[in-house]
């Protein structure tokens, strides 16, 4: 095991670490299309052995580059662990269950769900609503009301302070008989390496009316729960099946401390970047990335 060709994972692992902090989505978003796209161009020794392996290296990277983040966040003492715990007792369970099924899955089919998954995550990004309709705290409508509203909801009120003084007040409708959305999330998430970062952090914006700051540590708190899960059953799988040598430790050589390091960056930059630019960034990244995956697939041979 060569422990120099993926040197070049340090930095752009500082980057993706770095953004995913800014925008609550996970770091295997980011991950993914250069283990699947970027790896196989580059020649024969970069490929990962199978999409499995590079969402089981994704997913144990992004639980250190959140981790990271989640002390960053914590000092600044913005996290609302009443609303995290709320989430994650839907989340986890269906991570388990989608990194589970992912080890049976068709290669090709994981390639072409995960590109389908990013076309519609920025289809969502870009029906963001504006700043104005935020602000007024007005029920939502449109794609998330029709989806979440099914289930019933008991308002909360809810104030967090973060280490500045700055109070921050909202409600919390807790969820009563469940959240597909969040079920749903967490299952991608072990599936694809992709989904609850994307459902949580519109989730806690755009339903709940969470103020970003505390909606971004909040959702980070959600997200390294959920993705430890699903990153501990994939690396135990790979391992049973094939030893700790199925595991590219050449890579998460670099990109586990590079993360740790881009995940400090991540909330010392928050609020820098407005974050409806933000979601336009990330909506369009996500669009390029849905269409290359589904041309790989379908791609002529």
């Amino acid at each position: 095991m060569d422990f120099t060709i993926y040197w070049f994972m340090f930095p752009v692992s500082v980057c993706i670490a770095t953004t995913a902090m800014l925008s609550g989505i996970g770091g295997a978003a980011f991950f993914m299309p250069i283990f699947l796209i970027v790896f196989p161009l580059l020649g024969p020794e970069y490929p990962l052995a199978s999409p499995v392996a590079a969402i089981g290296v994704a997913l144990l990277t992004e639980t250190f580059g959140f981790s990271s983040g989640f002390v960053g966040y914590f000092r600044k003492q913005l996290i609302d662990f009443r609303v995290a715990r709320a989430l994650i007792v839907f989340a986890v369970p269906a991570g388990i269950l989608g990194a589970l099924l992912s080890h049976l899955a068709n290669p090709e089919h994981l390639k072409l769900g995960y590109g389908a998954l990013m076309i519609l995550l920025a289809y969502i990004l870009f029906r963001g609503h504006g700043p104005e309709e935020r602000e007024t705290g007005q029920p939502m409508s449109g794609f998330w009301a029709k989806w979440l509203d099914r289930s019933g909801y008991k308002t909360e009120n809810r104030q967090t302070t973060d280490h500045q003084g700055q109070v921050y007040e909202y409600k919390f409708h807790a969820p009563k008989k469940g959240a597909a959305a969040l079920g749903l999330g967490g299952f991608l998430t072990g599936l694809l390496s992709v989904g609850i970062g994307e459902v949580v952090m519109p989730l806690l914006i755009r339903r709940y009316r969470i103020p970003v700051p505390v909606a971004a540590a909040t959702s980070i708190l959600v997200v390294i729960i959920t993705v430890m899960s699903a990153s501990f059953t994939h690396i135990s799988t790979m391992i049973a099946e094939g030893g700790l040598s199925a595991v590219p430790w050449n890579i998460v050589c670099y990109t586990i401390p590079a993360v740790i390091i881009g995940g400090q960056i991540g909330p010392r930059l928050q609020g820098v970047i407005p974050s409806k630019t933000m979601e336009r960034i990330i909506a369009g990244l996500f669009l390029a990335i849905g269409a290359a995956m589904l041309w790989i697939v379908y791609r002529p041979v």
